[in-house]
């Protein structure tokens, strides 16, 4: 016969209630009645079925589980406890660190320390690139020393600068150095960007006429189209303008390229290496951009490829005019020459 948890709780308070192992005959009528009704609530094939107890029963109920937990603890108090000065000693009330409490406490930092390995291994498999053939690994790791040496430059020649206008002279070299000097790696660091964001996206038309991942067509060379579109033009830019552009192009050629790696069409290696490469090169950008943003209002923005066009132009404006003043002038004076023969 099944019964309830509720049911077997409610008997085993009334037969403490009861306070002895009484028949039926000796318990009280309200015992006898409560007993009867737990009984055929209990032979109730379903606890849904059961009726609920009235809310006299279930004080009943409570007050006599009351005054049974108040007997065992009076009975409790009368006990006498006896010394056993045998088993004190200096260790008897202290854990050790194997100990129950240490134990547990040792596990906790253990599974809190597990978690944390875990992420740093998975950060260490990631930048190791195991799976990336050892020549790509080689090259796309030298292909990133520029930019992070010109990235380098441009923090330590910022850093110069700010050292010369703050004591009045610089550490190795001065500050107009230090200065002429980025203006130099500025065009430099630009120019290499346009030129691997070119040849990020030119790696999707080699895999389109390898075959690899099957023939996509136009979509896959879009990559290659757009990348080469968007770079070239930076270096027309000002500085500042054209490393926040190459850096957005860096981001998308990445995500391009992770999606790219999930639908098959390059190597499943290749995303991994593009996020790790891609990691670096944008970490120079941002490096670039905070040493030049610390020396903004202490050098002069020189004039970019656009007003170097422009100047140049107005030149050969001014040149033409030039030329054809000079034109007219020989004209009339030749002219006056006929004149007076």
């Amino acid at each position: 016969m099944l019964r309830s948890s509720a049911t077997r709780g409610l008997l085993r308070s009334l037969n403490q209630a009861a306070a002895a192992p009484a028949s039926r005959a000796t318990a009280s009528p309200v015992v006898q009645q409560l007993r009867s009704q737990l009984c055929t609530a209990a032979r109730r094939p379903a606890l849904s079925a059961v009726k609920p107890l009235s809310p006299s029963t279930l004080a009943l109920v409570r007050w006599n589980s009351k005054a049974a937990a108040d007997k065992t603890e009076a009975d409790l108090a009368k006990e006498k406890l006896e010394a056993t000065p045998d088993l004190v000693s200096t260790t008897s009330s202290t854990h050790p660190i194997r100990s129950e409490i240490g134990q547990n406490a040792q596990e906790h930092d253990t599974d809190m320390m597990a978690g944390v390995r875990s992420d740093m291994q998975t950060i260490r498999d990631t930048f190791s690139l195991q799976d990336v053939p050892k020549e790509a690994y080689y090259v796309g790791m030298a292909g990133v020393i520029p930019y992070l040496a010109t990235s380098l430059s441009t923090v330590y020649c910022a850093w110069e600068i700010n050292h010369a206008h703050e004591v009045g002279t610089g550490l190795l070299m001065s500050e107009k150095t230090a200065e002429a000097l980025l203006h130099v790696i500025e065009p430099l660091q630009v120019g290499y960007g346009a030129v691997i964001v070119s040849f990020l996206g030119a790696i999707h038309w080699g895999l389109e006429w390898a075959g690899f991942g099957g023939r996509q067509g136009y979509p896959r060379y879009a990559i290659g189209i757009i990348s080469t579109a968007v770079a070239w033009p930076t270096i027309l830019m000002p500085v500042e303008y054209a490393l926040i552009t190459q850096f957005l192009v860096f981001n998308f050629l990445y995500y391009a390229d992770s999606r790219a790696t999930k639908r098959g069409w390059t190597p499943q290696w290749y995303g991994v290496y593009r996020f790790v490469l891609t990691f670096i090169v944008g970490s120079a950008i941002v490096a670039s951009l905070v040493g030049r943003g610390q020396i903004a209002h202490l050098i002069e923005t020189p004039s970019g490829t656009a007003d170097r066009i422009r100047h140049l132009r107005d030149v050969q404006d001014q040149e033409f005019e030039d030329e054809e003043e000079a034109r007219r002038n020989f004209l009339a004076s030749k002219d006056k020459e006929d004149d007076e023969e």
